[in-house]
């Protein structure tokens, strides 16, 4: 019985930045459990790889475009959402950039971007989308947070506002929505090893720092948020509400 809890067929999720990365791990972990995939990038391409993953898998996949650094691009985006008549059981805000520099150093452009892209967006898509999970009274949304939600971090003070901003989302969208159970909350991935790490994996000195705090004695992989992601994504955690859930080899608890 809890084992069927889990289990996702029937369902629809959109996940944002889907095409590589943890985003693509999280939309495979979702079709394994039964879920169609609705996937979302700024460059995805028909036949891409992470579609004929989910397809292997024997579930649909429906790509879709949107530059979330944009916000023209993003409502037309969420009128073609619409147009398609697709319900969302499960939404994923996975998509984020980052941009470093020195806090002293750190331009306008760096902060108007990586806010539109890792916070405004996110905001915009999880009301519009809401707004039919509590018509429906049901839904699941899954906001990925960071480290940096707790921590300031160094040279990403853009980055570190959003993703703190991105938790503070999480509990207010959830203080709202749990009465019409859609389950908003967020997982907070560790070190994990991505595009976005690249930079700290290749400098010998930071790279030695990080894995000394890691109790685990590693750098995460993608699929290491599986898991967390579908158990959120299901019935098995109809009650909880407004949490972060980290996945970080221990590193919080440093």
């Amino acid at each position: 019985m809890i084992l069927q809890k889990f289990g996702l067929n029937g369902k629809t999720a959109l996940v944002t930045g889907c095409r590589k990365g943890i985003g693509k791990a999280l939309a495979e972990a979702l079709a394994e459990a039964g879920a169609d995939i609705i996937g979302v990038s700024s460059n995805l391409e028909k036949g891409s790889e992470i579609e004929q993953e989910i397809t292997k898998l024997g579930r649909k996949f429906y790509p879709m475009t949107a530059d979330f650094a944009d916000r023209k691009s993003l409502y037309k985006f969420i009128n073609n959402l619409n147009s398609s008549k697709h319900a969302i059981d499960i939404l994923i805000n996975n998509a984020g950039t980052i941009k470093r520099a020195k806090a002293a150093e750190h331009p306008d452009e760096y902060w108007d971007e990586v806010m539109q892209v890792n916070l405004d967006s996110q905001f915009i898509l999880t009301r519009e989308i809401g707004k039919e999970m509590i018509k429906r009274k049901s839904g699941k949304i899954i906001f990925i947070a960071s480290l940096l939600s707790f921590q300031g971090g160094i040279t990403v003070p853009s980055y570190a506002a959003t993703k703190g901003g991105v938790v503070q989302l999480t509990k207010a969208f959830a203080n709202e929505w749990a009465q019409y159970s859609v389950n908003v909350n967020a997982v907070a991935p560790g070190y994990i090893e991505t595009d976005n790490t690249a930079a700290l994996r290749s400098d010998e000195n930071r790279n030695r720092a990080i894995l000394e705090r890691i109790p685990a004695g590693r750098w995460g992989k993608p699929e290491d948020l599986a898991g967390a992601i579908v158990f959120l994504a299901s019935s098995a955690s109809d009650y909880v509400n407004g949490t972060i859930l980290t996945v970080d080899g221990g590193w919080m608890a440093r």
